[in-house]
């Protein structure tokens, strides 16, 4: 594992987890579901797979020193900031060149901070299956079983068996689907051949940009022109240049969805992504009436309430109500059904429009 590497992908506004995820506070950086904030849990679970020296971050200049304080083992050095955000897939592009750039050996796993995953264990050993299938130049991403049909999910069919290893099935991927219709979700489930896109990616470094250089040349090229000037008087300016120059694309529509040799590998790890108010109560523990709380206080009273998340740092009284999320911060109060959690990122677009910048 000497030249394995964790790259844990920190950006985002988490606009859905509005009121409590803000600019200057994003999901990543709150306490949501364990006892530390979600960044923090997932350098955490990475040990003793990866030692901190062996970790690195991708984040916003918003956001960085936030970050370094919440993980201070892992090397300054190790926190690669964006100028400003332009998706997935410039900053995979910006990590990897760094990393490639003082280990040209690099297996790099591409992670997110906002995950939660129940099954720890297991999460390591197919990090370490996946790093190893990946010395064979293979792009490798981590499939999860499907528990539902979901529409809110991205969808990997699997092919044949290439090879089991240290216990995990390694398939070829024959493809991505973005998020499906219910229809389409429906006749993924029953055909069995298809798992959640986990958006975890496993890949030797230079493998990466190969397909950077093959799909996305302007991006390459970019990166190219960065790459010398790594831990150099010079990387700050010629970032700042390429980054004015860079387009704005998903990792997954940059290089994912047309990338050569990749692999699957199906594995139930417990994972959700906490993106939004109905997935955070999926992950909660909940009361007999199905009710999930958090918040600072442990103070609550529920009088025939059922089916219902309440955030609140006060003692919060709830009477004769269901499938509700109840949110509760300093300056906003958030009541909305369970079933219209999505619409939460209209709220906040809506506030934008309007120019109430003072509650985002």
């Amino acid at each position: 594992m000497a030249h394995n590497y964790a790259m844990i992908m920190a950006g985002g506004g988490g606009t859905r987890l509005w009121p409590m995820s803000r600019a200057e506070m994003p999901k990543q950086l709150l306490p949501l579901v364990e006892e530390h904030s979600m960044f923090h849990v997932s350098v955490e679970r990475l040990a003793p797979l990866f030692p901190p020296e062996r970790i690195y971050v991708v984040a916003g200049r918003a956001h960085a020193e936030k970050l370094r304080a919440d993980c201070p083992n892992i090397p300054a050095a190790n926190f690669i900031v964006e100028p400003y955000g332009r998706d997935s897939g410039p900053a995979a592009a910006l990590g990897l060149t760094v990393i490639q750039k003082r280990d040209p050996e690099a297996v790099v796993a591409i992670l997110t901070a906002d995950h939660h995953i129940a099954n720890k264990d297991m999460f390591r050993a197919v990090l370490a299956t996946a790093s190893e299938f990946a010395q064979q130049d293979r792009i490798v991403t981590l499939g999860i079983s499907p528990s539902l049909p979901s529409t809110a999910f991205g969808y990997i069919r699997r092919g044949a068996l290439i090879q089991t290893l240290d216990g995990f099935n390694c398939y070829e991927s024959l493809g991505f689907t973005e998020k499906p219709d219910t229809i389409k979700a429906i006749s993924f489930i029953r055909s069995g051949e298809y798992s959640w896109n986990s958006g975890m990616f496993i890949w030797k470094a230079g493998r990466a940009m190969q397909e950077f250089a093959r799909q996305q040349p302007k991006i390459y090229e970019l990166m190219m022109r960065l790459q010398p000037t790594v831990d150099t008087p010079d990387y700050e300016a010629m970032l700042n240049a390429v980054w004015d120059e860079i387009p704005r694309i998903s990792i997954d529509f940059a290089v994912m969805e047309g990338a050569e040799r990749m692999a699957v590998i199906p594995v139930d790890i417990g994972w959700s992504d906490v993106g939004s108010w109905d997935t955070l109560f999926d992950v909660l523990d909940l009361d007999p009436d199905g009710n999930g709380f958090k918040g600072a206080s442990p103070d609550r009273i529920t009088v025939d309430t059922k089916n219902t998340l309440v955030y609140s740092d006060k003692l919060t009284v709830t009477i004769g109500i269901e499938n509700l999320v109840i949110v509760d911060t300093q300056d906003v109060l958030m009541i909305c059904h369970k079933d219209r959690t999505q619409d939460v990122r209209k709220v906040v677009t809506m506030l934008r429009e309007s120019d109430n910048t003072d509650y985002l």
